[in-house]
């Protein structure tokens, strides 16, 4: 079975990563809905996957304490 990078390994982490993306997007401000959200800008998108990112990094690292 091959992977995809956009595809989650387990298909039930989907849920919990629509909220964490969420999260991250009222943290920056970015108003996302359910569903498509096409209309970002590359700024807006850039914003919410850089702030995951950074708090993915933040958990790792706190992890490792």
């Amino acid at each position: 079975m091959a992977n995809r990078s956009n595809q989650l390994v387990n298909p039930n982490a989907r849920d919990a990563m629509n909220r964490f993306k969420m999260e991250a997007a009222s943290e920056v401000g970015v108003n996302l809905k359910q569903g498509y959200n096409g209309d970002l800008t590359s700024r807006q998108a850039g914003s919410v996957g850089g702030q995951m990112v950074k708090k993915m990094i933040e958990a790792y690292e706190n992890g490792m304490k």
